[in-house]
């Protein structure tokens, strides 16, 4: 999925900003939440699933462990 390089500029991301990748994960949560208060008529309610979609697939493999 990502080069080596990658991965550990991802890592030291999360790590640095967020503590671990489960915490980023809550985040990523909080705004998946948020999106449901969105004000009608200010994205298209597809380009809004696919945001969703999205950020819960990187929230689902934070949370995975190796």
């Amino acid at each position: 999925m990502f080069g080596e390089k990658q991965q550990k500029c991802l890592n030291d991301l999360i790590v640095d900003s967020y503590g671990s990748p489960e915490e980023l994960a809550k985040i990523l949560d909080l705004g998946i939440e948020m999106l449901f208060y969105l004000e009608a008529d200010t994205f298209e309610r597809r380009e809004v699933q696919h945001v969703v979609s999205a950020l819960r697939d990187i929230s689902i493999v934070l949370r995975k462990r190796d």
